[in-house]
This record gives C-alpha cells, sequence and structure tokens, in this order.
C-alpha cells in the first residue's frame, strides 16, 4: 500500500486535533461539576461561582480562562440541555400600517387583510409579503397608485408623490427589511439580559423571522414579555464623570457602613456615608482607590493578597466590582476621567452592581435625576469582557429622556470627508427643533457634553455634542467600525418604524426532561456500539478485530469533528451517532465479502486483501455519496433538530470512509508484515449465503404485487383515516407533563380537559410517568398573554379531578406552532423528499449511464417512501407508542430513501460488473442479473442486520422522545433492504431488455 506514511501522519494530527478539541468539554465539564458541589444546590451560587470563574485560568499548561473553554466545549441542544427555542415573526402588515400613516383607504386595508391571509396559505409562502400586498392592491384597484398612500411627510424624502408603483414595491422592501435587521438587532441586546450560555440567534435568510435558542434559561414567561415588547428608543443629556463621582463614593461609603453594622439603623448608616464623602477630597479620593483597586485586582493568589482583597471589599463593596473611570493627566498624575462614563466592570460582575445601585437605601442617597446604564456592548481587545457604566441625567417634570425615538424619519452609515465610519440622523421638524435646544445647551461653555443613544435601557453611543444642530440632521461619529455604524443606523431607525415581533413557534425543555434524554442518548449510543462490535467479530473473526478498531476511531473522530466546527448535538444528532456506527461497517463489509471471493478463487491473504479494497472502492464511493447528498439536502431544507441530524450524518459518512478504507488498511499491512493469520469468518459464517440462487428476477412480479397491494392499502387509509400528525405539522400547543399520580390514564387526561380545551385535544403517554398533551385552543391569537392563558387553563382543568391534579412546575416541556408555520413545514417537507429523489436519481443517471438504473432507483425510493408513509397511517392507534407525523419523521424517510439508494447503488454496481465481465451475447440478461444479486446477498443481508440491530437498540433505549423517528428507520431499512433486491433490480430487467445485451 502506498502512501502509508502519509496515512498514519495525517490520521495522529487529527486526533491531537480532535483530542484538543474535545478536552474543552472535559475542563468545561469539571468546573461546572465543582459548581455544583460548591453550590450544594442553591442555583444563585452555582451561577456566582461560574461567574467567578470565567476570567480564571482552567485549562491545564495553556492557561485559557472558563470563559474561553466554554465557548469551545461540545454544544448539547435544547432537547439535551434544556432552555427554550423560539421563532419570531416581524409583522409587516403593521409596519405597512405605519409606513402608510394609518391611511384608511379601503383597497389599502382589504390588502393587507388578504396578503395576511395569503402568507398563512402554505402554497404562498414563497412569496413575501410586501409582493402579496401590492398584488393584491392591484386586484382591488387597478388604476390606483401606491404612491398616493405611501408618499407622506415623513417619507417625501424617498418617495416622490409620483413614483411609480414598482419604485413604491422597492421602498417598502427595502423598509422591510430594514425592519427585520432592526428587529435583529434590538432582539440580540435583550437575549444578553437573560444571562445564559451560548445564546443563539439567527435572521432566516429572505424572510422576516427570527430564531432564538436560549439553552438553560428557567423564565420563558419573562422571556416571552421580552422578546415580543416594542422597541424603546430615547435620547438623554449625560452627567459628566467628575459630577458623578462624588455619589460614587457616597455610595461606597454607604455600602461600606452596611457591612460593618448591618444590625444598625439605616438612616444612621446613610447619615455616617454621607458624612464621609462630605469629608473627602475628590481627587485625593480618585489617586487613592485607582492604586488600591489596581491592587486588588492584581493576579496574586497568596494568603496574604487574598487577606488583603477581602478587607479591600469589606472597606469599599463598590469599588471591588466597578473600576472608576480616572486617567492620568499631561504630568502622569492621577484623575478623574471625562466623558459620562464612570466606571467598567468585568460581566460576572454586572450583576452585583445592578442590585447595589438598585438598592432602597442606595436609591435614597443619590439625587431622582441621576440612574447609572451600562453600554450594550463591552470593551474592545479587554479579556475580562468589561463594560462602561454610564451616568445618566433625567430631565422634565416626570424624570425622563430629553427626546423619544419616534422623531427619527432616517438614519444611515456613512462616512465623513476624511473617509471615517459615521452615522448620518435625520429628524422630522418637531424633533429637529428640540434637538436644536439640546445640542445647544450641551455644546455651551468649554466642557461639551454628552448625548447618551439608549435602547431598551442599554446605551448604544454617547456622543460629544461640539456644536448647535440646527436642520434635524445630525453626524454622529466616533471610534466606529463599518458594522457599529450599520446596527447603531438600525438602532436609530427601531424608534420610527416599529414593527412588532409574535412567537409563532417555540419549544421549552426542561432540565429533568433533557437530562433523561441525555441519559437515554448515552445508552442507547453505548449499547448501540457493543451490539455493532460483538456482531462484527462474530461473524468476521478477527477481521471484525480491524472494524471494531476503526469503528471506535471513527466515533472519537466524529465527535472531535463535531466539536471543532461547533456543531450542537441534539437528540436526533445522537440517533445521527448511534445510526452512524450502523452504516459505519457498511464500508468494512464490502471489503470483507469481496476479500472472502478473492480467497475464494485461491489468492494470497495479501493479494486478496489488496483487491477486495480495490474492487470494493467503487460501490463504496457510490453508496455513500449517495447516503451523503440525502445528508446535504437535509441540511439545507431542514431547520434545528433535523439540521442537527444532517450535520452528523454528513460528518460521520467522511470520517467512516477515511476509518474504513484508509486505517482499516493500514491495520491489515501491519497484521500482515508481523506475519498474522487474518481470517474472514468464523466456522459458522464462512458459507453464509454462498452459492446463493434465490430466484429473485423470475419472482419480480410477485414482489410487484406485494407492494402494490400494501401501497393501495396504504394510499386508501392515508386519504380515509390520515395520519397522527405532531404538533410542529398540525399547529398548536403541546405539553409534556409529569403526573404526581403515576397511575393516571390517558382517559382521565381526556376528562378533565376535553370541556375546556376542546375535544380535539390530543393525549399520549410519554414514558413512565409522563403525558403528552396537544391543544390547539387559541393557536391563531398571537396576544403576549395567551400562552400563559392557556396554560393555566390547562392547569386548571386537570385541576378539576384529584386524580390529575397538577402544578405549574410538573409542566416540563412545552412547544407552540402557528398554523401557518405547520402548513409551511408540510409543504416544505413533501418538497424536500421529492428533491431528495429526484437528486439521488441525477447522480444515478450520471454514475451508470443507464436511465433504467436512475428510473430503478427512483421507483426504489418512492417505493421505499410510500411503504413507511402507509404503515404509519394503517398502524396509528394501534401500536403502543406514538406514529406522529412530525419533523423528525422527514428526516427518518429522507434517511431510509438515502440508505436505500446506498444499498441499491452497491446492488446496481455488482449488476454492472456482471453485466461487462461476465456477459456474453447470448446469456440470458436475466440470470446474470439474478447471479449478480445473489453474489452480493451476503453484504446487503450483513449490512442490514447490523443496522437493524443498532435501530432496535435505538428504539428500546432512546427514549420516547425520538421512538417513533428510530421506528420509521427501523421499517424503513427493512423496507429499503426488499427494494433494493425485488424492486430497483425487476425495474431494471422490465425496462431494459434491449438495452442490456
Amino acid at each position: 500500500m502506498q502512501g502509508k506514511g502519509v496515512i498514519k501522519f495525517f490520521a495522529i494530527l487529527l486526533a491531537v486535533v480532535c483530542l484538543y478539541q474535545l478536552s474543552f468539554t472535559w475542563v468545561a465539564r469539571k468546573v461546572q461539576s465543582d459548581a455544583k458541589v460548591y453550590s450544594k444546590g442553591d442555583p444563585a451560587r452555582e451561577t456566582a461561582y461560574l461567574d467567578s470563574m470565567s476570567t480564571q485560568p482552567v485549562y491545564p499548561v495553556f492557561k485559557h480562562n472558563y470563559q474561553y473553554v466554554l465557548q469551545r466545549e461540545l454544544a448539547l441542544g435544547l432537547d439535551l440541555k434544556g432552555g427554550m427555542n423560539v421563532t419570531m415573526q416581524i409583522s409587516l402588515d403593521e409596519l405597512v400600517k405605519k409606513i402608510a400613516n394609518n391611511n384608511p383607504d379601503v383597497a389599502f386595508n382589504q390588502a393587507l387583510a388578504n396578503a395576511d391571509k395569503l402568507q398563512a396559505n402554505a402554497q404562498t409562502t414563497q412569496k413575501d409579503f410586501i409582493t402579496l400586498f401590492v398584488s393584491e392592491y392591484e386586484k382591488l384597484n387597478p388604476n390606483g397608485k401606491l404612491a398616493a398612500i405611501f408618499s407622506t411627510k415623513d417619507n417625501q424624502d424617498h418617495l416622490k408623490f409620483n413614483a411609480t408603483n414598482s419604485e413604491v414595491t422597492a421602498y417598502l422592501k427595502d423598509q422591510a427589511n430594514t425592519a427585520v435587521k432592526q428587529s435583529y438587532t434590538v432582539l440580540n441586546t435583550r437575549i444578553n439580559q437573560f444571562g445564559v450560555t451560548q445564546p443563539n440567534i439567527q435572521l432566516e435568510q429572505s424572510s422576516n423571522r427570527i430564531l432564538v435558542e436560549l439553552p438553560g434559561v428557567k423564565e420563558p414567561e419573562r422571556v416571552r414579555k421580552l422578546l415580543q415588547g416594542s422597541a424603546k428608543l430615547e435620547f438623554y443629556e449625560t452627567y459628566d464623570n467628575t459630577e458623578a463621582y462624588q455619589y460614587l463614593i457616597n455610595i461606597d461609603n454607604l455600602l461600606a457602613a452596611k457591612n460593618k453594622t448591618a444590625k444598625a439603623d439605616s438612616s444612621k448608616a446613610k447619615a455616617t456615608a454621607t458624612t464621609a464623602a462630605a469629608k473627602t477630597d475628590t481627587a485625593a479620593k480618585a489617586g487613592s482607590l485607582l492604586s488600591k483597586v489596581q491592587k486588588n485586582a492584581a493576579k496574586d493568589t497568596s494568603a496574604a493578597a487574598l487577606a488583603n482583597k477581602t478587607q479591600f471589599t469589606a472597606l469599599h463593596p463598590l469599588f471591588s466590582v466597578l473600576s472608576p473611570n480616572i486617567g492620568q493627566d499631561a504630568s502622569g498624575q492621577q484623575q478623574l476621567g471625562q466623558g459620562p462614563v464612570v466606571g467598567y466592570s468585568p460581566q460576572r460582575d454586572t450583576a452585583k452592581v445592578n442590585a447595589y445601585l438598585h438598592s432602597t437605601d442606595v436609591q435614597a442617597v443619590i439625587p431622582r435625576n441621576l440612574k447609572f446604564l451600562w453600554e450594550v456592548k463591552p470593551l474592545k481587545n479587554n479579556k475580562d469582557k468589561a463594560f462602561a457604566l454610564y451616568a445618566i441625567k433625567l430631565t422634565g417634570a416626570d424624570n425622563g429622556p430629553v427626546l423619544s425615538g419616534d422623531v427619527i424619519t432616517d438614519a444611515r452609515a456613512d462616512n465623513d470627508p476624511k473617509g471615517n465610519p459615521e452615522v448620518v440622523m435625520i429628524m422630522n421638524s418637531e424633533g429637529a427643533q428640540k434637538w436644536r435646544t439640546v445640542t445647544a445647551e450641551a455644546s455651551s461653555g468649554t466642557n461639551k457634553k454628552a448625548v447618551a443613544i439608549v435602547l431598551d435601557d442599554n446605551v448604544y453611543s454617547a456622543p460629544n455634542v461640539q456644536n448647535e444642530i440646527s436642520g434635524g440632521v445630525s453626524s454622529i461619529s466616533g471610534n466606529f467600525t463599518i458594522e457599529d455604524t450599520k446596527d447603531l443606523a438600525n438602532v436609530l431607525k427601531a424608534g420610527r418604524l416599529p414593527a412588532p415581533a409574535h412567537i409563532i413557534s417555540e419549544s421549552v425543555v426542561g432540565p429533568s426532561l433533557g437530562q433523561e434524554a441525555i441519559n437515554a442518548g448515552v445508552t442507547s449510543s453505548i449499547l448501540g456500539l457493543v451490539v455493532v462490535l460483538i456482531f462484527m467479530i462474530a461473524y468476521y473473526n478477527r477481521a471484525g478485530t480491524v472494524a471494531v478498531v476503526a469503528v471506535v476511531i471513527n466515533i472519537f473522530f466524529l465527535m472531535g469533528v463535531l466539536t471543532s466546527l461547533g456543531a450542537v448535538l441534539t437528540l436526533p444528532g445522537i440517533a445521527g451517532i448511534v445510526l452512524t456506527l450502523g452504516i459505519a461497517v457498511d464500508a468494512n463489509v464490502l471489503v470483507y465479502e469481496r476479500v472472502r471471493e478473492e480467497l475464494g478463487l485461491g489468492k494470497s491473504l495479501r493479494i486478496a486483501v489488496a483487491d477486495g479494497f480495490k474492487h470494493a472502492l467503487p460501490s463504496i464511493l457510490d453508496s455513500q455519496i449517495s447516503t451523503f447528498l440525502t445528508g446535504v439536502i437535509l441540511f439545507i431544507f431542514g431547520s434545528g433538530p433535523i439540521q442537527g441530524f444532517a450535520t452528523t450524518l454528513m460528518i460521520g459518512i467522511i470520517t467512516s470512509l477515511f476509518c474504513s478504507l484508509l486505517i482499516s488498511r493500514v491495520i491489515f499491512e501491519w497484521m500482515l508484515d508481523k506475519g498474522w493469520d487474518i481470517k474472514f469468518s468464523n466456522p459458522w459464517s464462512s458459507h453464509t449465503f454462498k452459492n446463493a440462487n434465490f430466484k429473485f428476477v423470475k419472482n419480480r412480479f410477485k414482489f410487484y404485487a406485494f407492494s402494490g397491494i400494501f401501497i393501495l392499502a396504504g394510499l386508501i387509509s392515508i386519504f380515509t383515516r390520515g395520519f397522527s400528525y405532531g404538533v410542529d405539522f398540525e399547529g398548536g400547543r403541546n405539553y409534556i407533563v409529569t403526573f404526581p399520580n403515576k397511575a393516571v390514564t390517558t382517559e382521565a387526561i381526556h376528562d378533565a380537559v376535553d370541556a375546556t380545551l376542546g375535544r380535539s385535544t390530543e393525549v399520549k403517554t410519554f414514558g413512565a410517568d409522563k403525558m403528552s398533551i396537544t391543544t390547539n385552543l387559541l393557536i391563531r391569537d398571537n396576544n403576549a398573554a395567551t400562552d400563559a392563558k392557556v396554560r393555566n387553563t390547562l392547569i386548571q382543568a386537570l385541576g378539576s379531578k384529584e386524580a390529575t391534579r397538577i402544578t405549574d412546575k410538573d409542566i416540563v416541556g412545552f412547544s407552540k406552532v402557528s398554523a401557518t408555520v405547520a402548513d409551511e413545514l408540510k409543504t416544505s417537507a413533501i418538497y424536500t423528499v421529492l428533491f431528495a429523489i429526484f437528486v439521488i436519481s441525477a447522480y444515478i443517471l450520471i454514475r451508470f449511464r443507464k436511465w433504467q438504473f436512475s428510473l430503478g432507483a427512483m421507483v426504489a425510493t418512492a417505493h421505499d417512501a410510500l411503504l413507511v408513509l402507509s404503515f404509519f397511517s394503517l398502524f396509528r392507534g394501534l401500536l403502543p407508542f406514538s406514529l406522529d407525523i412530525d419533523q423528525a419523521f422527514i428526516a427518518a424517510i429522507l434517511t431510509v430513501i438515502g440508505y436505500s439508494i446506498n444499498d441499491t447503488v452497491v446492488v446496481f454496481d455488482r449488476i454492472r460488473e456482471f453485466l461487462e465481465l461476465h456477459h456474453a451475447k447470448t446469456d440470458d440478461p436475466e440470470e446474470v442479473i439474478n447471479q449478480a444479486i445473489n453474489s452480493t446477498l451476503s453484504r446487503t443481508i450483513i449490512t442490514a442486520l447490523t443496522v437493524v440491530f443498532v435501530l432496535i437498540v435505538l428504539f428500546i433505549f432512546g427514549g420516547d422522545v425520538i421512538k417513533g423517528f428510530s421506528f420509521a428507520l427501523l421499517i424503513g431499512v427493512i423496507f429499503g433492504t426488499y427494494s433494493s433486491i425485488c424492486v430497483a433490480t425487476p425495474v431494471i430487467v422490465d425496462f431494459g431488455k434491449k438495452d442490456l445485451r
């Protein structure tokens, strides 16, 4: 074998990289385990411990801090870790109304209503809302001019009164895109308030939807309120640091006095603090504090240093977590920094600073017109991820902002004359007048003041005002990047064009349910691995041990690559790993069967091994590429868990090929060099399927009849009984409920809830002590309070019976999908399956260069999909577990298609080989094809058995969440194996009799 040295080098390099990547997960788990021990069950103490470790070195040798390690660990999906997944949809109809100043035109409002209905229809979801609206308006008013509606006073700079409908459409689409980006910016800021690790927010391409994942979130109701609230953009005057610093000293002394005399009267503590502050020289205090703060922050872990830090924290509680804004003058002397920033705090300490500043005692000793707000982003190039704290001045009788964001008509990213990024902000006439007064006051005197731009109580920018600004056009400059200016422009426009965001689908998984999923996934993975390994050794003797080593290395590489790519491991992802265990041995089986054939021809062991790898390579590549194409389609068209499954499947195929073709080959070469006697079978398996001569082609019409009858019965059932749709295909709210009374039945739950939730409520068992309850009550109501209302209705309804009574804590899982999303998912699923069949058939046509092979593959894959669908319709309600049609089921169908084509391609490869090498013009093609099928029967059955064994383990031990998914895979693999031999091949015979001669 050539290139052994290169393969060994690459394998060692990949192993080192994978080991390094996985080490982050091990270190992170160690820190989290220490946190649990330290907290003794107190979540607040656990969070505080982890926050304190964020900047501490926890990784041996390299000294990476916990925050760095956490960002690189293997991320767990919400179904494993628990948390909340939300899909937000931006209400573009409300945006269009706002742009038109709520125009009362009848055709305009009717067109909006029609566009709403059309967008809810799955057949029209490929069109964006603006296109639907304009089309409907032109139908209702063929001669109407949209410019008459949208060319308002605020929009006239962009849209003239004589603009064409096409120009208005382009303008509305631009505003819609801007509104979605604004919402994304606002939501991104709000998400950071939840304090969850590794939050994820994604803007769906060519859509008005935003996907939000919040692992570990424990307050879903708070999340809903914050995510759906309107953006609040405001402009505030600011205090200079020199003005606000004395209040920080006051607060620090107050807190110190409280620490010292915790039981003393609070008024006495305030008096003590005020007296101390009055007697302190501000500048001197600043310099003294700076040296103390710096000394306290030093990374000295000696006992004396720790004692000093503890003493400093007791004397200066505030300044132990907030570093004052202090700089140096020209002579190097320390002095208070200029501007509205009063201090800096690492992210881990911001919660403590907030607790200090918002306490009742502290609020009593600071002016009513002063409040402190954090900057939205951490300081650049700061390893502690520190945030700046601003001193904001409240104005007016109601202590509010000097200006609200609704006066902004436009904002855009631009460049100043020197080419530096800036933001141009344009206000309406009312805003321009107020802005002139504000800027005149801020720029008066030698000390120029800053005006803070605040969105949702986060400071986005606080530029100094150099001159009075009249006319309503302002340039905001600073140390900006191009991305900074784009973000700020979106923020400024958020106040002008509010486009409310509604939750159209969500999923909440409790930590207990997530832990159950992890346990089930780990158990099924280990057992699946053990089953594969035992079977391979039992069937292939010593050669089987090589496959075992290759599979173990494959799993190690797979996990390492997943981690390095930042992939999220979900429950379907674990299913993908388990399935990879089954198909990982497929290449080994192909090679081993070929080696056994070569040995049967009398070749030496070394030559047989070499020829076995050589002759098996085309079949291996064809089968794995076809399966990989299925994974690509899943990844492109799927979302969430399906993408996780597809990612695992694709990476697993690549690592399997590397291990089966290269690592296994290197091991065999090493064993041969050592003179080992390598056996490829045990006595009982040496003659399995040898000289098989089953009449598959001759009996093809019997197979046609069986498949036809089964599919016909299934189609009748589909059109009469239908399917049991999951919540993501039906729409509705699904609750996973743990019942204190373990003996509760589905009938008892129906008796309790049907009167209030409706008779269409679905109740299914979910494990030993849980029930799945699905209702479509108020599913079309987008009111923010509706979710809480339906949840309370469920709890009250269950409480009407003693046997079913629960509390809010007993609801451990929740998901919601709007009817619109459900319709879209159905349509998308159909198109995805059809597209997968088309792509794979096209590949077969290119690879085999005969349309009969492509047709056979197409018929077989469609046949398998119809058989599985028929089975799920015929047997729904008859089996003791759910047969729901949902996103996971579609993933199963596509995986079955991939497996089936994998199997079919191997058979086709052998048929092509026999027709080319063992075929004379006088030979009967049917007989030659039948010989080809029998010659590869051993590989087909052994691979199928391996996968079936693994899927049985997954079905039994994988947990209730994926029971239907694993069952679909199980029957799909059986049908796929059957179709590759009994359906795909006969199609070639019946449509290619002349071409095959």
